[in-house]
């Protein structure tokens, strides 16, 4: 072999690995084979030695040069470009499927209990399906989407929740019917988790990210507005009717999550924390059950045993999580002020707020006789001036601080309940609009601010895990407070007014305390 023949062969092997994929782009380089395959077209003959220029041109004569330099081709991503706009509106359309999913037994109850036939101590699980499965997966999801792909994450919750929506229309029983619950709760909980990832991975720092999660965060709220009043309509006719068109949407948003959202991640090296991931499962699934099943009665052993095991599995967790590599959720979070806000006031949103809202359609029709339209109706009051207000509170970003906003929104959510008092016992119900306004104004300053808290307060690359324990938190109050609520409504609904106020009220003193209160140098 010529020595021009080997340095080609040596060049040859140089540019068989010219193409090279690094974070979604691939760079091709033209190897001297190609050039060669050009020189052959040309001149019908190869080289009598084959040496041939990366340029294209070659002499059976010529001496190779001393190095070659491939021939780039322009970069081109792979997969589809980072499209701000597109994020945004297919997961703020996918948080609405889950959100109408999510409150729609509020009014398909009556129907499914006479349809399967449903003892009076089975109909809490029902209801609380879906917060199981959201509890025990969200912070999980949150964690998994940010090491391995927000995007697929994302996928993998819209496609889950169609299917199983599917599934829970063609139920033929209520244990058949909760299990489909349970897993919509879990395809939500991936939904909910991986959408504020995308946003941080899709919107830079600033006002343009603001505006992103006051929009998520009030498509939120239009969730919780939509799926009563679909409900209501639907189940004049068959409740199963709503999950089977439910489905429908949330296969489409599958569809063109697909066609746009582009992938982002932020690994971290090391295995997933399986250990973790399933001890706190299983201590959500303890907690949950006990409030569902303390409805009957709190002091039964049943309750305390899982009341226990949850405790135990809790902190089970903690040491698993001090001893892991690469952990689930970093514990130095609880140290910062901002974080804690974040959790504080999305527990006391499900406890304070989405408690009380749960259960009002079942006071409507107890005390004043309320037909489900007219009380799905008076929900859109609520939650449709929540959304208006979480569309436009991103004007109040660089005047208020989040934190700040959330504790306006705990005020105005107290002042608005309170100003029912005594609107659920004698009526009429135009007494209760100004209130229903007022809290909508205050669920709407949440609902914008919670998710904008939850990504500012975790660094950037763990976004999903944020938006993962905020939402958590949030679910594990909505449950705590429907048990809460139930627990307190023989006394009256005055009552339960009372102690959504005084929840209320307490979250807006804790998440103003929690800033001064925080360890110098951790308040983030």
């Amino acid at each position: 072999m010529t020595q021009a023949a080997r340095n080609i062969r040596s060049t040859e092997a140089g540019f068989e690995t010219g193409v090279e994929t690094g974070a979604g782009v691939e760079v091709e380089a033209r190897t001297g084979v190609e050039a060669r395959t050009e020189v052959e077209a040309t001149t019908g003959v190869a080289p009598a030695n084959a040496n041939a220029s990366a340029t294209g041109t070659a002499s059976a004569t010529a001496t190779p040069p001393p190095t070659a330099t491939p021939i780039t081709r322009p970069r081109r991503t792979v997969g589809p470009a980072v499209r701000p706009g597109a994020t945004l509106a297919v997961t703020s359309a996918a948080t609405a499927v889950a959100l109408m999913n999510y409150t729609a037994p509020m009014l398909t109850l009556p129907g499914m209990t006479a349809s399967f036939h449903t003892a009076l101590s089975a109909q809490a699980w029902l209801l609380n399906g879906a917060p199981l499965g959201l509890a025990a997966l969200l912070l999980i999801a949150g964690s998994l989407a940010d090491d391995h792909g927000r995007r697929r994450a994302f996928l993998a919750g819209t496609l889950a929740l169609g299917i199983t929506m599917g599934l829970g229309a063609l139920a033929p029983t209520t244990l058949t019917f909760t299990l489909a619950r349970v897993a919509q709760g879990m395809a939500s909980a991936a939904i909910l988790a991986s959408s504020l990832g995308l946003l941080v991975a899709a919107f830079p720092a600033g006002s343009a990210r603001i505006r992103a999660t006051g929009v998520w965060g009030a498509f939120v709220s239009g969730g919780i507005a939509l799926g009563p009043l679909l409900a209501g309509s639907l189940a004049t006719l068959n409740w199963r009717l709503i999950y089977g068109v439910l489905a429908v949407p949330a296969l489409i948003t599958a569809g063109f999550a697909l066609r746009t959202l582009t992938e982002s991640r932020a690994p971290r090296g090391g295995r997933p924390d399986v250990s973790a991931a399933f001890t706190l499962s299983l201590a959500f699934t303890a907690l949950i059950g006990a409030l569902t099943l303390g409805r009957d009665g709190w002091l039964r052993p049943g309750v305390l045993v899982l009341l226990a095991a949850a405790a135990v599995l809790t902190a089970v967790f903690v040491l698993v999580e001090r001893r892991a590599t690469s952990p689930m959720i970093d514990l130095a979070l609880f140290r910062r002020a901002e974080f804690l806000a974040s959790s504080a006031g999305a527990l006391f949103t499900g406890l304070a707020v989405i408690g009380f809202f749960s259960y009002l359609p079942a006071l409507l029709s107890r005390s004043l006789g309320t037909s489900p339209m007219n009380a799905a109706w008076l929900f859109v009051l609520w939650s449709g001036s929540a959304f208006v207000v979480a569309l436009q509170a991103r004007r109040l970003a660089s005047r208020v601080a989040a934190r700040h906003q959330l504790a306006i929104g705990f005020v105005l959510h107290a002042a608005g309940v309170l100003a029912m008092l005594g609107a659920l016992t004698s009526g009429p119900l135009p007494r209760l609009i100004p209130g229903l306004l007022l809290a909508g104004i205050g669920s709407g300053l949440l609902n914008a601010a919670l998710p904008r808290l939850a990504v500012e307060s975790v660094p950037a690359e763990r976004a999903a895990m944020g938006s993962g324990a905020n939402n958590t938190a949030r679910y594990i109050g909505s449950s705590a407070g429907v048990a809460l609520t139930i627990a307190v409504a023989p006394a009256g609904p005055n009552t339960v007014l009372v102690l959504s106020a005084a929840l209320a009220a307490l979250a807006a003193a804790l998440t103003v305390m929690l800033r001064s209160r925080a360890r110098p140098g951790l308040s983030g």
